[in-house]
């Protein structure tokens, strides 16, 4: 009982943050580190139930996904969109296996990994409150048409979440605003950009933590796959609205307070 909700938990986090620009990776180590869960075990059982979380944009866009794969040999505008997020994805794939091990081997070790986090926390959220207010006026408004030039540029930006607690849609969300996209447009974008950058991440740590799982987890697998999945699909739904309306800047405020908080925790303890 006492695992499955510990799943139903990082399930909830997971599907709470995964799209939010606030750094699920973070979220999930800290929640881990707070339920005092052993490392080897339950980062397993992260990269699993991240898989939840993608199926849910899948869910969620699903036609455009469809319209697009049926006309890839006849429509421009489909293979287009298609190069746009494959190209998109080469940096962090590129970068991601050039890195992760020393990601993994120096930032992510128990002693550096809450440091890290608090900080890039609070990183992250000043340069969202001082770039969103210096963004250019956006000239590229659909985030299905992007030129390839700023597909490629924003997976760029993509890369910078390798760093634990910088966040894969913060990087690419604001990095597409100072390249003059519309922020609904880069939400959009960065949405159909999960789907692979997530997947590849996901396959690639499964391989990796393969002795790890066990079938005795399969409960607590399923558990935290269902919840993410359900989570992240309000999220998703809901995302692009939001974002429209406020903006970045709500995010910022709050990575702020929670790297604040983080450093608080460490200190007293």
């Amino acid at each position: 009982m006492f695992d499955i909700l510990n799943s139903i938990w990082l399930g909830i986090v997971e599907g709470l943050t995964e799209f939010l620009p606030v750094s699920s990776t973070g979220h999930l180590l800290v929640a881990e580190r707070l339920l005092g869960l052993p490392d080897q075990k339950w980062e397993a059982f992260t990269i699993v139930i991240q898989l939840g979380a993608i199926l849910s944009v899948v869910a969620v866009y699903w036609r455009k996904f469809w319209d697009v794969l049926v006309g890839l040999p006849s429509s421009p505008a489909a293979r287009q969109f298609a190069i746009n997020v494959v190209v998109a994805f080469i940096p962090s794939a590129v970068f991601g296996v050039l890195l992760m091990k020393y990601i993994k081997g120096y930032l992510l070790q128990p002693s550096f990994a809450m440091p890290v986090i608090a900080a890039t926390w609070i990183l992250g959220g000043i340069l969202i409150l001082i770039l969103e207010r210096i963004a250019p006026k956006p000239r590229h408004l659909d985030g299905d048409a992007l030129p390839l030039k700023k597909a490629l540029q924003i997976g760029f930006c993509q890369v910078l979440s390798i760093i634990p607690g910088v966040s894969r849609s913060g990087a690419t969300i604001l990095g597409g605003e100072l390249l003059g996209v519309d922020r609904k447009a880069a939400a959009a974008f960065t949405f159909y950009l999960a789907v692979p950058t997530m997947l590849g991440a996901s396959v690639y740590d499964l391989y990796k933590n393969r002795d790890v799982l066990t079938a005795s987890q399969g409960a607590d697998i399923a558990v935290g796959f269902v919840v993410s999945f359900v989570v992240a699909y309000f999220v998703v739904k809901t995302f692009i609205a939001f974002v429209g309306k406020f903006g970045l800047k709500p995010f910022g405020w709050y990575r702020i307070a929670a790297g604040l908080g983080l450093i608080a925790f460490l200190l007293v303890q």
